[in-house]
């Protein structure tokens, strides 16, 4: 098991010869552009994020563009990243910092959390790469990086014993940097074959996408951004896919109501 000191030089050392400077979203300090970023990696790998991020932000500069901003065209430019509702969250934050905050991100923990979408990890990740506030961080790379050098040989870890040696060794540094050095060197370890999060108590691993219920509705959304249809043409465009049997069909159709994505208005489906 590793000091707090020999565990801080091998994250250091990693970050300086091999971090990612080159992120676009480690290039800003504006709020917005910070909780875009995060908002988008919820469950979804960096380089799919680069591509998207600077084409969301070239149609949505601002807080109040996106405040602004349809539905519709949000899932549009959205489209690609999956998990859709996430786009809906991002521009319902957005109706509520205007509205609520004078289109300024909220620095507090209780305010952040209280924004749509906003979690946890994701509340305490604003304040720490738009505000640099001293919070302690636990998403897949840390998680990795911790259990691989505080807990080698422990069979189950949960977050809370993860937390308390991060805590730890984020103290006294730049929390900004700190945090981004982390999430390399985890990044590095896992390319690497570390494979420790499956001993992490609250690790899930992700379903197949291929094939499941979020591709079928991210298929039907990308559908209507051409225009409203009826069921019947809706499913006649998705009828050759092995995926869209009509039991998943109804079950997508009606997750995709339930999250509010979409509406029926005089008999035919489009983007709410």
């Amino acid at each position: 098991m590793s000091s707090i000191g020999s565990f801080r030089k091998s994250v250091w050392g990693h970050y300086k010869k091999h971090g990612r400077h080159d992120l676009p979203w480690r290039k800003t300090r504006d709020p917005y552009k910070v909780l875009v970023s995060e908002v988008m990696l919820q469950q979804t790998q960096v380089p799919r994020v680069k591509e998207k991020y600077a084409e969301f932000l070239k149609m949505f500069p601002t807080m109040w563009a996106l405040e602004e901003a349809s539905l519709a065209d949000v899932l549009k430019v959205w489209s690609g990243l999956g998990y859709n509702r996430r786009a809906k969250y991002l521009r319902d934050a957005a109706i509520e910092i205007v509205r609520e905050h004078g289109g300024k991100v909220p620095r507090g923990y209780d305010s952040l959390r209280a924004l749509p979408g906003v979690g946890d990890y994701t509340a305490h990740a604003i304040r720490v790469f738009a505000f640099n506030k001293p919070d302690a961080l636990i998403e897949t790379n840390i998680r990795t990086v911790c259990m691989y050098h505080f807990f080698p040989r422990v069979p189950k870890i949960r977050d809370r014993a993860v937390l308390v040696r991060a805590q730890r060794a984020a103290e006294g540094q730049d929390p900004r940097r700190w945090h981004r050095a982390l999430m390399d060197y985890g990044a590095y370890l896992k390319a690497s074959g570390v494979r420790v999060n499956a001993r992490s108590v609250h690790y899930t691993k992700q379903s197949r996408f291929e094939g499941s219920l979020r591709q079928l509705r991210g298929t039907i959304l990308r559908e209507l951004h051409a225009g409203s249809k009826s069921r019947e043409s809706l499913r006649s465009n998705l009828k050759n896919s092995p995926r869209s049997d009509l039991e998943k069909f109804k079950r997508a159709l009606a997750g995709l109501v339930h999250d509010r994505l979409i509406v029926s208005r005089k008999k035919k489906w489009q983007i709410a």
